[in-house]
């Protein structure tokens, strides 16, 4: 089985709600996520998340500790993703949709719950105690 590393950023902003985009390409085109993508050859997960973020969101961040980790199954290769809980460096800035990405908000639970989002991320995340806070 071939794996690819991957990272994903959990961000939270300063009143609970989770940074999330929809995905605009394969794998889960169109449904909604944490922002992450591939790690590129040498880099780091804080590194790779860090500059995923920025790509996908605009919005820049601080990598912390690692939340989880999951599998992403696909025809072919599996992802490998390492979800690091991330701060915002500028707590009021807003997300824009960038690379990857069709669209990037911050979302309440309630919001969330409604959405469309890739398989297994509410569980990792509520499993992680990581839910949006409001």
């Amino acid at each position: 089985m071939e794996l690819v590393a991957c990272v994903g950023a959990v961000v939270h902003d300063a009143a609970g709600r989770l940074l999330v985009v929809q995905r605009a390409h394969d794998p889960d085109r169109g449904a909604w996520s944490v922002p992450g993508g591939r790690a590129e050859p040498g880099e780091d997960d804080a590194t790779a998340v860090v500059r995923e973020v920025l790509e996908e969101t605009g919005l820049h961040v601080v990598a912390g500790a690692v939340a989880g980790r999951v599998l992403v199954p696909a025809t072919a290769p599996v992802y490998e993703v390492v979800d690091l809980v991330c701060t915002p460096v500028d707590p009021g800035a807003v997300p824009v949709a960038g690379d990857d990405a069709a669209a990037a908000a911050f979302v309440d639970l309630a919001t969330l719950q409604q959405l469309a989002c890739t398989p297994g991320l509410l569980t990792a995340l509520a499993g992680w105690g990581l839910l949006p806070r409001c």
